[in-house]
């Protein structure tokens, strides 16, 4: 845990931690039996914070509800803000909003290196990436597509929690010692990131607009009850027009990120291998 206050870090760190070409990751780690055309299921085990208070904060031209380089208008900018919350006992205090709220920490980056030679880490994309999806979380297992040789994982942008959307454009940013596990599905083609809970699959679709997000989640979605579950394409549409969910993981980064899920008590197919 940190040594020093919330109000001793925050002022010498600002600028710096929270410039919008900045995005906290590490890697790449190089996973073992990887190649391209594999599947990397990641296993998160644990997330372990490594100081005692999350960090908020409007940042000039970035946020859902104001005027940013890509989304340009007339007003002006929203002037600089900070919050800190205290992690007390497995729950995030603001003394100055009067706030108690759940730690529920996950991982705001996970990702493969993706096909390209470079990309911005503030991006998500069909690698993973900056998706900013609270289903990243301990117990759930992420499968992401490989593209190059020993996968080239990474990780980071850690979240004490987060609201749908991450409307501001900043979680409850904090810092954590992450464990996690590989395992190499050997020829399991997928396109788009999937997440496995205990009781729901989900799918990550990203892209400007958000209908389009929506849509790559939701047609993933499909291939998935499709290759895994021995549904029809028009049948498993139907299912997730009557029993599927959506949401958005986040509506402020270079693209939107949305999941789509069903329950596993409505599949009754087949079981994930």
């Amino acid at each position: 845990m940190s040594s020093k206050t919330p109000v001793e870090v925050i002022p010498e760190t600002f600028s710096y931690v929270f410039s919008p070409y900045r995005e906290p990751i590490t890697g790449p780690i190089y996973v073992e039996g990887a190649e391209p055309g594999d599947v990397l299921a990641v296993s998160i085990e644990d997330i372990e914070p490594t100081r005692d208070f999350a960090v908020s904060c409007l940042i000039p031209f970035f946020g859902g509800l104001t005027s940013t380089t890509l989304t340009r208008t007339l007003q002006p900018s929203l002037a600089e803000k900070v919050w800190v919350w205290r992690l007390l006992e497995g729950e995030l205090v603001n003394d100055d909003l009067g706030l108690s709220l759940p730690w529920q920490p996950f991982m705001g980056t996970l990702a493969v290196a993706p096909d390209l030679e470079a990309i911005t880490a503030l991006s998500p994309g069909p690698f993973g990436g900056n998706m900013d999806v609270p289903d990243v979380c301990p117990g759930n297992t992420v499968y992401l597509p490989v593209w190059n040789e020993g996968a080239l994982f990474y990780t980071g942008d850690t979240h004490a929690r987060q609201g749908q959307g991450e409307l501001c454009g900043v979680a409850l940013e904090i810092t954590s010692k992450v464990t996690v596990v590989f395992t190499v599905l050997k020829g399991r083609q997928i396109s788009w990131p999937r997440i496995e809970s205990a009781d729901r699959i989900m799918t990550v679709g990203s892209a400007r607009p958000m209908e389009d997000a929506a849509r790559i989640a939701y047609a993933e979605l499909v291939g998935w009850l499709a290759s895994d579950y021995g549904w029809h394409a028009a049948d498993a549409y139907q299912l997730l027009t009557q029993a599927g969910g959506l949401y958005v993981g986040n509506m402020v980064d270079t693209t939107y990120s949305l999941v789509a899920s069903v329950e596993k008590r409505y599949l009754g197919r087949k079981e994930l291998t």
